[in-house]
C-alpha cells in the first residue's frame, strides 16, 4: 500500500506535467523520463481509475471531462504536499516572523538593542517585538518568546535561562552633594529612599555587613512602579534609589549616577529567562533567537 501511494504521488506530478507542458514528450523531458514510460504511466493511470483521462493524436492532445477533474484533483493534492513540506522545512530553515514580548526596561536597554546584529545574521527572520511590563498570555496573545526578569510563575511553558541581574543603590551626584554620601548601610536612614508601590512590597533593602545579610527599612517621599522611574527619580536628585542593574549601567558610565555602598551590596540577582513553548515542532526562528540572546546575555 505504501508503495502504491507513492507511485500515484509520482503519476500526479507526471500527469500534471503533461497538460502543463501540452505533450508527453515536454513532459517527459521535464520529468527526466522517455515518452514511452510516461505513456505507461498515463495508461497505468486510466487502467486503475476505469476511465480514460487524455484523447491524444498524432499531432494534438486534449483532455476528457474525467481527466480534466483528475487534474484539477492533481494540483490540489501537489500543492498541499509542497505547502506540508515547506510548513516542515521552515522548523528547520530560521525564516519568517517572530513575536516577542519584554518588560519596557530590559526590552529598551538590553534586548532592542541587540536585534540590529540579529537580523543581520538571520536575514529571512522579521521580529515583531512588544514592550509592556503586563505579564501577556502567550497563547492568548500570538507571542512567540516572552523575556521575564524575576521569579517565574507556574507553566507549562520552556524556560530558557538568559542569565541575570544584580541590583545597584544609585543617586545622583546632585543629591549626593547636597544630602552626604552613605557610607554605611545605616546611613540610609537619614536619606530620601525612592520606593516601589508594588502590592505587598515592603521598603526592605538587603545588604551583608560583618559577614551576615541584614535587611534594612528604608523611607521616602515618593514611590514608582518600575525601575526605570526609581532611576529617572534618582538621576533628578530626588533621592537614593536600588534597582536592576541593568537600568543603570548606561547612566552610571556616563557619570549620572553613582553607585552607592557596593562593599555592602548582598549579591542578590534577578534570574532572567526566555519563555516559549517548547518540543520538537518548535520553529527554528524561535530556536536562533533564544539561542542568540543567550549567547549576548549570559
Amino acid at each position: 500500500m505504501a508503495r502504491d501511494w507513492v507511485d500515484r504521488s509520482g503519476e500526479m506530478e507526471v500527469f500534471a506535467a503533461i497538460v502543463e507542458r501540452g505533450s508527453f514528450s515536454a513532459a517527459g523531458r521535464l520529468m527526466g523520463l522517455s515518452p514511452s514510460a510516461v505513456s505507461r504511466i498515463v495508461g497505468r493511470l486510466e487502467t486503475r481509475l476505469g476511465v480514460r483521462l487524455v484523447h491524444r493524436t498524432t499531432r494534438a492532445l486534449a483532455l476528457t471531462p474525467e481527466g480534466e477533474a483528475y487534474h484539477r484533483a492533481a494540483r490540489r493534492i501537489l500543492s498541499d504536499l509542497t505547502e506540508a513540506e515547506r510548513a516542515i522545512a521552515d522548523q528547520a530553515t530560521p525564516r519568517g516572523r517572530i513575536r516577542v514580548n519584554a518588560t519596557l526596561t530590559h526590552g529598551r536597554l538590553v534586548i532592542v538593542p541587540l536585534l540590529g546584529e540579529f537580523l543581520e545574521r538571520y536575514p529571512g527572520i522579521t521580529v515583531d517585538i512588544s514592550l509592556t511590563d503586563t505579564k501577556v498570555d502567550l497563547v492568548e496573545e500570538r507571542t512567540d518568546v516572552a523575556i521575564r526578569v524575576g521569579p517565574l510563575d507556574d507553566s507549562s511553558l520552556v524556560a530558557r535561562r538568559l542569565g541575570d541581574s544584580g541590583r545597584t543603590v544609585i543617586a545622583s551626584p546632585a543629591y549626593l552633594a547636597r544630602r552626604g554620601t552613605p557610607q554605611v548601610p545605616e546611613d540610609l536612614l537619614r536619606h530620601n529612599c525612592i520606593g516601589f508601590n508594588f502590592r505587598r512590597a515592603e521598603p526592605l533593602w538587603p545588604f551583608r555587613l560583618d559577614g551576615r545579610e541584614i535587611a534594612l527599612t528604608v523611607t521616602g517621599n515618593v514611590e514608582a512602579n518600575n525601575g526605570e522611574t526609581v532611576a529617572q527619580l534618582a538621576r533628578e536628585g530626588v533621592g537614593i534609589g536600588r534597582v536592576g542593574s541593568f537600568h543603570v549601567a548606561q547612566d552610571i558610565a556616563a557619570g549620572h549616577l553613582v553607585p552607592l555602598l557596593e562593599a555592602y551590596n548582598p549579591g542578590d540577582r534577578e534570574p532572567i529567562h526566555a519563555l516559549f513553548a517548547g518540543g520538537p515542532t518548535t520553529p527554528a526562528r524561535v530556536r536562533a533567537f533564544v539561542d542568540y540572546l543567550a549567547e549576548k546575555l549570559a
